[in-house]
C-alpha cells in the first residue's frame, strides 16, 4: 500500500497561514536576429506546499517524526492532499532530508515539512 501523508488529529494535512507555488519551466531558444522562441518542459505546472505545524501534541509530532524516517527524508514517495482543493497527488516526495521539530511545552509542538510533487 503506497505512503499517504499523515493528517492531524482533526484530519487536516496542514495548518493556516499555509504556503502553495505552482513553478512552470520553460527553455528560451534564442536565435542570431535577437527573437526568442519559448517552450514549456511540462504540460502542468510543478506544485510544492510549505506545511507548517503549531499546537502540536507529542502524538502527532511522533506521527510525523516516523512518517519522516519511513520516507527517508527525499528518497521517498507518497500521496498528498492539496489543502486547497481536496485534489489528491499520487506522487510526492518531501523536499528536505532533516526533520525539524520543535517542543515549548504540553500542546505546543511545531514543525515544518516541505512537499513537492514529483513528475513521472
Amino acid at each position: 500500500m503506497p505512503a499517504v501523508f499523515p493528517p492531524l488529529k482533526t484530519g487536516a494535512v496542514a495548518q493556516y497561514p499555509a504556503t502553495k507555488t505552482n513553478q512552470f519551466i520553460s527553455f528560451v531558444v534564442r536565435f542570431l536576429d535577437g527573437a526568442d522562441q519559448r517552450y514549456r518542459q511540462f504540460p502542468a505546472p510543478l506544485r510544492s506546499w510549505v506545511v507548517k505545524l503549531n499546537m502540536l501534541d507529542e502524538a502527532e509530532l511522533s506521527q510525523l517524526e516516523q512518517f519522516f524516517i519511513a520516507q527517508e527524508g527525499s528518497a521517498g514517495t507518497f500521496s498528498f492532499m492539496d489543502p486547497w482543493t481536496q485534489t489528491v497527488f499520487a506522487n510526492c516526495s518531501l523536499n528536505q532530508d532533516t526533520f525539524q521539530f520543535a517542543v515549548q511545552g504540553e500542546l505546543q509542538g511545531t514543525a515544518q515539512l516541505v512537499v513537492v510533487e514529483n513528475r513521472a
